[in-house]
């Protein structure tokens, strides 16, 4: 494995790179200016397996030349070092996730051996890479207004749902409902694609109508096989301003013959409210009917305390940013006990979303979230892939017993 080093302390260099030899690594090239480093990384990106880059340095900072590998995409690894705070720390190693840099740690100064062994695996190990992420900024294909308008009235637009276990035991509690395109010609296209322009040219409210029916519809379907689970579906602001969309889930809700406390509205106000009253007076009149209201993303965006104020969510969703890996960071896990402790206070069910590692699901369980949602559980699926994955969960649930006992 080929080291490239960047440290504008000759001291620290001089370290590390005795660590490294005893560790078993030959080939490595340090480097105490940023320019000199970024200049050989220009001619060839592909010169170095992996880089130990520390952030303050003058001239270009550790932050720069993040940005700098992301330019030039460098697909190796990457290790930050720094004697800074934890903080800053954690905030550079999200940045050069975001980039989709291949981070496989950030610690402080010094280094332990043992630290940079786990990091960095076997001496004679190659490139890994990082695993490929679709940017979804950037999509495919550009679809028009008028193409989405004809995929909802053709039926293209399907449903996917990802199930919710109660942490305490692992039972399967309900499911969130999600969207996918079944193009014809395309395959299947993600919400990435549509959503947006969806929500622009005022297509949201017809659209969140046919998946509302359809999670409905599916509902019932469960319900008769005796699964009794809560049927969440994202529910946009277009709608939420609608004073007679109260009516319409009643009466879709009545068509189903299923408990109207088994329908759960997410709601992420994604964009400015035009009429705030209109959405008070719908979503209030939406609790008189008995319908869960769950707040999407909480501490994100504009998902604040004032509207945990204001509206009667009955649910609070932590936003994933604040789940995946908070055992590790501790400024993310204070922010996922405050919000684990404010649905306790105001009496509301949490539900934590992006559980994806073990690690995450006993933190979450030793704080007492009630519900967990991520690819620790299930990824979203097809409402015909459920039955399979059912016995599944079952025989995983046993497993997990001495977790969730």
């Amino acid at each position: 494995m080929k080291l490239l080093l960047l440290d504008d302390e000759s001291f620290a260099l001089r370290l590390l790179t005795h660590q490294l030899t005893k560790l078993g690594f030959t080939e490595i090239v340090s480097f105490d200016e940023p320019a000199r480093a970024l200049d050989v990384l220009e001619q060839d990106v592909h010169c170095a397996d992996m880089v130990l880059l520390d952030l303050q340095m003058p001239g270009i900072d550790g932050i720069e030349f993040i940005r700098h590998l992301a330019r030039l995409r460098f697909h190796g690894g990457l290790v930050l070092v720094s004697g800074e705070d934890e903080r800053i720390l954690q905030t550079a190693r999200r940045l050069a996730e975001a980039h989709q840099l291949d981070v496989r740690g950030a610690v402080h100064k010094p280094v332990a051996p043992a630290a940079l062994s786990a990091m960095l695996g076997p001496a004679e190990s190659t490139r890994r890479g990082p695993t490929p992420v679709h940017n979804p900024a950037v999509p495919a294909t550009a679809y028009t207004p008028e193409r989405i308008a004809a995929g909802i009235a053709a039926g293209e637009f399907v449903n996917v749902y990802q199930p919710k276990v109660r942490l305490a035991d692992g039972e399967v509690t309900g499911v969130e409902t999600l969207v996918r395109w079944q193009h014809p010609t395309d395959g299947l296209v993600m919400p990435s694609q549509f959503i947006e322009l969806a929500e622009e040219h005022g297509l949201i409210d017809p659209l969140t109508r046919t998946i509302l029916v359809n999670a409905l519809e599916q509902g019932k379907r469960w319900r008769l096989e005796g699964r009794e689970l809560h049927v969440a579906v994202n529910i946009s602001m277009e709608s939420l301003s609608t004073l007679e969309f109260p009516d319409f889930v009643a009466a879709m809700v009545r068509a189903a013959g299923i408990p109207p406390h088994l329908l759960v509205l997410e709601v992420t106000e994604s964009r400015l409210m035009k009429n705030p009253l209109a959405v008070l007076d719908v979503l209030t009149r939406m609790r008189l009917k008995h319908v869960g209201l769950s707040i999407d993303d909480f501490g994100t965006g504009h998902s604040s305390l004032a509207q945990l104020r204001d509206i009667p969510f009955d649910e609070l969703k932590v936003d994933r940013r604040f789940v995946h890996q908070a055992h590790a960071d501790s400024a993310t896990r204070t922010i996922l006990e405050a919000s684990l402790g404010i649905a306790r206070q105001l009496g509301m069910r949490s539900v934590a979303e992006g559980v994806e590692l073990q690690s995450d699901w006993d933190l979450l369980r030793e704080l007492g979230c009630d519900v967990a949602q991520g690819y620790f559980v299930a990824r979203p699926m097809p409402a015909a892939a459920f039955t399979k994955w059912f016995g599944e969960w079952e025989t995983r649930r046993q497993a997990l017993r001495p977790s969730v006992a």
